[in-house]
């Protein structure tokens, strides 16, 4: 029979493990399959497009040669020169001079749909086709709620994470404080008292239904012929029912009924994506502890990304990835390797799921200190009208 059991015990707490973490693994597969799925989209319509001269880009070249033929060694001293040098080259668009074929690849596809998704935007990769456009926005409403969803889904499981480990910090100080302000003398007195109150509780237990019984002084004068056999033997199998733990009794009716133990097991599923976002609403850290994670998750970064990008030094590298994770995208700084970058879109991901935890702390804050300015100046307006009546 133990051996029978034990493989039992093991393949429901594998299928326990495997509902537990079906919700998560959900939101994050859907992401992925989603992005996938836009990086073909785009790179079959933008990078397969016809590349046209337009009639700007005819002017433009008609007007770097007419300057070209003026080129001399003195004129490039010339302001004139510089300032008309620099006015037609911000005429000049970008699209011109870009093959899709190579900007528009599968990776770059890819990357491009993670800038929209996570609200990005960097600005130096975007649809030129009308239909490319029109596709852009069907695919970030509906790819950024499903980014949120899964930053939020995330957050929880990273909030859960630095709850606990700020809480068991905060009882290691604890305990480390009581280790050094108490004395001896004071401990033994405190172990005294520890070592009454747990004798007090142990006398204090409840008496079970035997012990009862016998101490009943009826009960033990009766006769035994007279005493109702069948009666007692039911209260001793109802107690020792109910002093049974809970997850035997279930697992039993489990293995009687497996239909019950399916409907649970999808009912705990359905309440896990009921709880989304549960956690995160409880979070109760230090708004300088997140500070103080983001400023190392983003050094790591600053300090690993300018092995792969060589025009970016460490301070570079920390101003582009702050911008990231904190989506605005200016796109000032450019990655020359995106096909590296996307290998760090796990970074990405986690390192917005630690932002946005900073910014719900940080709002949590600010509502916590508006409410404390309403209150000082609705009681100093009541005592001003009690201390000045009208």
């Amino acid at each position: 029979m133990a051996t029978t059991s034990q493989p039992l015990r093991g393949k429901t707490t594998c299928k326990k493990i495997f509902w537990a973490v079906f919700p998560h693994a959900c939101f994050i597969l859907s992401l992925v399959i989603y992005a996938f799925l836009g990086a073909l989209m785009f790179s079959h319509i933008e990078g397969t497009r016809e590349v046209t001269v337009s009639e700007e880009y005819r002017t433009f070249l008609q007007n770097l040669m007419h300057l070209a033929r003026k080129l001399s060694d003195n004129v490039t001293e010339n302001e004139e020169f510089n300032d008309d040098i620099r006015e037609l080259f911000n005429t000049a668009d970008p699209v011109w001079f870009i093959n899709p074929e190579e900007r528009w690849s599968f990776f770059g596809s890819l990357f491009f749909c993670c800038t929209v998704f996570t609200t990005v935007g960097y600005g130096n990769t975007y649809p030129v086709t009308r239909i490319g456009k029109y596709l852009c926005m069907l695919y970030a409403l509906f790819g950024i709620p499903l980014m949120f969803l899964v930053l939020t889904d995330m957050g929880d499981i990273l909030a859960t994470v630095l709850s606990k480990c700020y809480n068991e910090f905060r009882k290691l100080q604890s305990k480390i404080l009581a280790s050094k302000l108490c004395s001896g003398s004071t401990c033994s007195k405190r172990n005294e008292l520890k070592s009454r109150a747990q004798s007090k509780i142990v006398i204090n237990e409840p008496l079970t239904i035997m012990e009862v019984l016998r101490s009943q002084p009826g009960v033990k004068r009766r006769p035994v012929k007279y005493r109702n056999v069948e009666l007692f033997e039911m209260l001793i199998a109802r107690e020792n029912e109910n002093t049974q733990p809970a997850r035997n009794r279930s697992m039993e009716r489990w293995s009687s009924c497996p239909e019950l133990a399916r409907e649970k097991t999808v009912s705990r599923v359905i309440e896990n994506f009921d709880k989304i976002g549960k956690e995160l609403e409880k979070l109760d850290v230090p708004i300088v502890l997140m500070v103080l994670v983001i400023f190392v998750y983003i050094s790591c970064a600053a300090a690993i990304l300018p092995n792969w990008e060589k025009n970016m030094d460490f301070q570079e590298a920390f101003y582009f990835c702050f911008i990231t994770l904190t989506t605005i995208g200016f796109g000032d700084t450019k990655l020359e390797h995106p096909k590296f970058f996307l290998f760090f879109s796990l970074y990405i991901i986690i390192g917005m799921e630690i932002v946005f935890i900073a910014f719900k702390l940080g709002q949590d804050r600010l509502i916590v200190l508006y409410k404390k300015v309403i209150s000082f100046c609705a009681e100093k307006n009541m005592t001003s009208k009690k201390i000045y009546p009208k």
